[in-house]
């Protein structure tokens, strides 16, 4: 069972009292819902306990927007008192002083995919960072990971001093193994915030979730939380796949595959499935496809390139494998590809690319004509300090308990 479902389900009566009895906010999108598909704003209206105010992460509530779209919602619509958090400058990313003006408790309860660089988790932190400010209580109604979160597979080492952005608000690993409550936990402990019912801050965890399976073992569907993350496949290339967002390359934005889909008009992409290939990278295969995006890089032009595959997750490494594709890429064509330099996330003073990778020298390395194993060298190995995260977060997760 979820956090959603445990709520529902008769257990939790204290949580529930505390949720009926104050004012409450929510943190929430419409991917989020329980093993019958109700959504959480529909099971909390079931419990009693209506929404003062509802925040909407990037994306919308609807999951409609496409990705860095800011969302504005209307003021006249039925319901509660919508808030996003999203909009169209930096300062739209947290909430207001006056957003939580009267509420006594916040539940957070969203749909994340397990890779540093998905935003929804760091908009949690930044909602809960204000709310415990304003000494309104978080409840965070827990997911599992859908990745898993078995700690081998945990990949890219934390930002370098100066990366930080909304791309990655804390140091963390790229494809983290974490749950999005454990990752409040982590930070919100650091940030001297006392866990549990009688603390600053509490998580309604999983139970039944076997830690070291992906979302394929869950017997429940996968809920696509934004408009470009349609299947658990794409979930598990995403932590690699998001890393040509940096580039001029397409990363299939604009398709009916996106991050599976890599490639640009001025790539030759047998030339670059056969080196991929030849690069035997584990768990995954790549062929080499024409596609033409509708919107985004590229659009109405044919782009060649790869579309890569699955073919092991326990064995897939996403982070080698899209940074093997991108020095390849680069080693192609070193004259059109391009690192782009606009404004990304709201950051205009570091490449989008270097914001993703964690510093500035996986993007420098690939210039310098670096082979594919030294750029993954200097990004993809996870340093003891990451792993050792995962095990010391059980006592402090049991701790912040609801």
């Amino acid at each position: 069972m979820w956090g959603i479902d445990r709520l529902s389900s008769g257990q939790l009566s204290n949580t529930r009292k505390r949720l009926r009895n104050g004012a409450c906010a929510v943190l929430t999108h419409a991917a989020a819902v329980d093993r019958r598909g109700r959504s959480t704003l529909a099971v909390l209206e079931e419990l009693g306990v209506s929404a003062n105010v509802v925040f909407t992460p990037e994306h919308g509530f609807d999951g409609s927007a496409q990705a860095e779209e800011g969302v504005e919602v209307s003021s006249e619509q039925e319901g509660p008192r919508l808030v996003s958090l999203y909009g169209a400058s930096k300062d739209s990313l947290a909430p207001k002083d006056e957003d939580l003006q009267g509420i006594d408790t916040l539940v957070i309860d969203l749909v994340d995919v397990g890779a540093r660089y998905y935003t929804y988790v760091w908009t949690a932190l930044l909602t809960a960072r204000a709310a415990i400010a304003k000494n309104v209580h978080v409840v965070v109604l827990d997911r599992p990971n859908p990745l898993g979160s078995d700690p081998s597979t945990c990949e890219g080492k934390p930002q370098a001093e100066g990366f930080l952005s909304f791309v990655g608000l804390e140091p963390l690993a790229i494809r983290h193994g974490l749950t999005l409550g454990e990752v409040l936990t982590h930070f919100l402990v650091k940030d001297g915030h006392a866990p549990g019912a009688d603390g600053a801050f509490s998580v309604v965890l999983c139970q039944g979730w076997e830690r070291w399976s992906t979302a394929a073992a869950w017997g429940r569907p996968f809920i696509p939380p934004s408009p470009n993350m349609p299947s658990l496949e794409t979930a598990l290339l995403y932590p690699g796949g998001c890393l040509v967002e940096g580039t001029n390359l397409s990363e299939g934005r604009g398709t009916s595959f996106p991050f599976r889909v890599i490639g640009a008009p001025f790539l030759d992409g047998e030339r670059l499935a056969s080196a991929l290939s030849d690069a035997a990278l584990a768990g995954v295969m790549a062929r080499p496809v024409a596609f033409k995006p509708s919107f985004e890089k590229h659009a109405g032009q044919l782009c060649r390139g790869v579309m890569l595959h699955v073919t092991a997750p326990a064995q897939f490494r996403p982070v080698t494998t899209y940074l093997t594709l991108l020095t390849l890429a680069y080693a192609q064509a070193p004259e059109q590809f391009q690192f782009l330099d606009r404004a990304y996330e709201f950051e205009t003073d570091r490449l989008a690319f270097d914001l993703l990778s964690g510093s500035s020298a996986a993007r420098e390395a690939i210039v310098a004509g670096a082979s594919a194993n030294e750029v993954i060298d200097l990004v993809a190995p996870v340093g003891p300090d990451v792993l050792e995260l995962l095990p010391s977060l059980e006592t402090t997760i049991h701790q912040a308990s609801a």
